[in-house]
């Protein structure tokens, strides 16, 4: 796979997302990518601000709920669990996010995040953040979680290879013949250089190689208090 932010967020997410049971609240939602890992004894409920169509997404999908991103329309404790994928860098005050999901989360129920960490904006003007270590522990140790568990998505090997199959596909020949004089040798210098950090990627995600102190991005699990 390419794709490798996309890897290491399928990786941790989908065994995690089999173990969760019963209402199950998807914050963010977008086009509900993740929700055919639930188990079918899982109740899903997503949930996304009005102005969706902004960030590409259609909106009016069946089990889906639009707000307007700062209070969460379900009563406290009516959740037994809830994801966060990739949502929270294009929220303006994660604080208040994380208080809600809290609230709507039942004791000792489950929540699932990942964030980009190495990552190119994306979404503009709605890419505000990008989350340390440090600053995800508080972020939900200070808003009614506890237990909280994380994970680098990838190491510095996994973010040098995403950035340049990035560069490659910019790089790639197009129809234009003026831009192509300059970026078709470059092109061709990258790409085996980018396919070889690629494997070298997917060998480092298999035996856990490379500093972690450059990921990609995280994967947290935290248990409402």
């Amino acid at each position: 796979m390419v794709d490798l932010q996309l890897l290491t967020i399928v990786r941790p997410l989908r065994p995690a997302m089999a173990r969760l049971d019963g209402n199950v609240l998807d914050v963010g939602a977008g086009e509900s990518p993740w929700r055919e890992w639930l188990p079918p004894t899982a109740r899903y409920q997503g949930i996304d601000i009005g102005n969706a169509e902004e960030f590409g997404m259609k909106q009016g999908r069946e089990g889906i709920t639009y707000y307007d991103g700062r209070t969460i329309p379900f009563p406290d404790a009516s959740f037994d669990s809830a994801i966060c994928i990739e949502v929270l860098e294009h929220v303006e005050d994660p604080d208040v996010v994380v208080r809600e999901v809290a609230r709507c989360l039942r004791h000792d129920a489950t929540l699932l995040v990942t964030v980009p960490w190495s990552a190119r904006r994306h979404h503009v003007p709605y890419d505000f953040h990008r989350f340390t270590r440090e600053r995800l522990t508080r972020l939900f140790e200070a808003n009614g979680f506890h237990a909280v568990e994380i994970a680098e998505r990838g190491t510095d090997i996994t973010a040098i290879a995403s950035k340049l199959v990035v560069l490659s596909l910019r790089l790639a020949p197009t129809r234009s013949i003026a831009r192509s004089l300059w970026t078709l040798p470059l092109f061709i210098v990258t790409l085996p250089l980018t396919a070889g950090f690629v494997v070298a990627a997917h060998v480092a995600e298999l035996f856990g190689l490379g500093a972690k102190e450059d990921p990609l991005g995280y994967f947290v699990k935290a248990t409402r208090r």
